[in-house]
């Protein structure tokens, strides 16, 4: 049943990652309104495909909550039925939770996509909550952790809710990526208690555990001011300004995250070199130097070539694995620091 476990988590850690990307894409493209009600798609399972499928039509039936759009607004059916051959608008209520009323297909399915996918993460998590039932006994953690994920799901989605009916409230992506961050890191804590008993002997110093939380700090700190310019971005694109005009324009915030990435550079580099000098056996730091490198590669595409559209989601998807893999050695050295403690020479 571990090996089941063990399965499930990093398969749940993977959909997370894919949550992460298309949520990037989304904000990419401003799809973020693609589909204006949560949790149907204009009140539809699966969503329309063309501008037609929102008009009233006669002699046609509606779902209770279906959505159609008259003069630039939307309208939902107050219960199933079929229109007759006039349009009757005691039939139909007005969306009054915003009043964004446009339809564009890409838009919608972008958005659509990114739903389903963060509804099939759900999936493995419900089955390790209930595999995790059987091993109460054993070790309850198993259960905590799974419960745990579970209602950081539960309320990612609720989340989302609250950001459709806002309109794209303001904040919203920095509230979204740490809520994400946070359940990667305890699918890491579930994963390293399940394999336990077949970790490798490591080792560490008081210092690079102390520098390794200073740098996991920073490293969230940095995500965080990523995604406040990531928002600053669509404040741009909202206001109508051309990509060229973009970098003139932008929240001097992207400048202190710009410059704070020298800082990590620094600081990573040093704990590298600490990890490889003692011999302390985190390979994730050696998956972490790469990771460093090309995010500050794309870091400087995206600073110097007016923001292309490819990079954004590597950008952001590199900042998650960077998070991922400092947290797994982070938790590693938590988890097995009793067994060798390497004095610093």
């Amino acid at each position: 049943m571990k090996k089941w476990l063990a399965r499930l988590s990093r398969l749940e850690i993977v959909l997370i990652f894919l949550v992460i990307i298309a949520g990037s894409v989304v904000r990419m493209t401003g799809s973020g309104m693609g589909c204006p009600d949560w949790p149907m798609c204009f009140g539809h399972l699966i969503p329309p495909t063309e501008r037609a499928q929102l008009d009233w039509k006669p002699n046609t039936e509606f779902n209770k909550k279906q959505i159609i759009i008259v003069d630039e607004a939307l309208f939902f059916a107050k219960e199933d039925f079929i229109t007759g051959s006039n349009y009757n608008p005691e039939n139909w209520e007005k969306y009054t939770k915003h009043d964004y009323a446009i339809f564009n297909a890409t838009h919608t399915w972008i958005e659509y996509i990114n739903r389903l996918i963060g509804a099939l993460s759900g999936i493995p998590m419900l089955i390790m909550l209930v595999l995790s039932l059987f091993l109460f006994k054993e070790n309850w953690r198993y259960l905590a952790l799974s419960a745990a994920g579970l209602f950081m799901l539960g309320f990612e989605a609720w989340l989302g809710k609250l950001v459709v009916d806002g309109n794209l409230i303001p904040g919203s992506i920095t509230i979204h990526m740490i809520g994400a961050l946070a359940i990667v890191a305890i699918l890491l804590v579930f994963n390293a208690l399940l394999e336990r008993d077949s970790t490798p002997t490591l080792g560490h110093t008081k210092k690079f555990q102390n520098l390794s939380l200073v740098a996991l700090a920073l490293m969230l700190v940095q995500i965080g001011l990523g995604t406040q310019v990531r928002e600053s971005i669509d404040g741009l694109q909202q206001a109508g300004l051309a990509r060229t005009d973009w970098m003139t324009n932008i929240d001097p915030i992207f400048y202190v995250h710009r410059s704070f990435s020298l800082l990590i550079l620094a600081l990573y580099f040093y704990l590298w070199q600490m990890n490889r000098k003692l011999k302390l056996g985190y390979w994730q730091w050696r998956y972490i130097a790469v990771a460093l490198g090309l995010e500050l590669l794309i870091g400087i595409i995206l600073a110097y070539f007016n923001l292309p559209h490819f990079a954004q989601p590597f950008h952001l998807l590199l900042g998650a694995i960077l998070f991922a893999l400092q947290s797994h050695a982070l938790i590693k050295l938590f988890l097995h620091g009793e067994r060798k403690v390497i004095p610093i020479q």
